[in-house]
């Protein structure tokens, strides 16, 4: 989801990222829910539309998480 939401600019609407992560309704309802408190997704309106933007927290996972698999790759692990 992190990715889906990085991939379109940091903010994405939710029913977009539903379709494009390929999930349920109540699926990503549930994972919204922990990327929220774990804050790495937060909520905004804008224009009276309720759009889902990454954080800085969320940015730098998705970096962590790219170099660990590079890593692994590298490594053959």
């Amino acid at each position: 989801m992190l990715n889906t939401i990085s991939n379109k600019g940091g903010k994405i609407k939710p029913t977009h990222l539903m379709y494009k992560a390929n999930l349920s309704h109540t699926q990503m309802k549930l994972y919204l829910k922990e990327l929220m408190e774990k804050n790495m997704v937060e909520e905004q309106t804008m224009k009276e539309r309720t759009m889902l933007v990454i954080t800085h927290k969320g940015f730098s996972f998705i970096q962590q998480f790219n170099q660990m698999k590079e890593f692994e790759k590298t490594f053959g692990l």
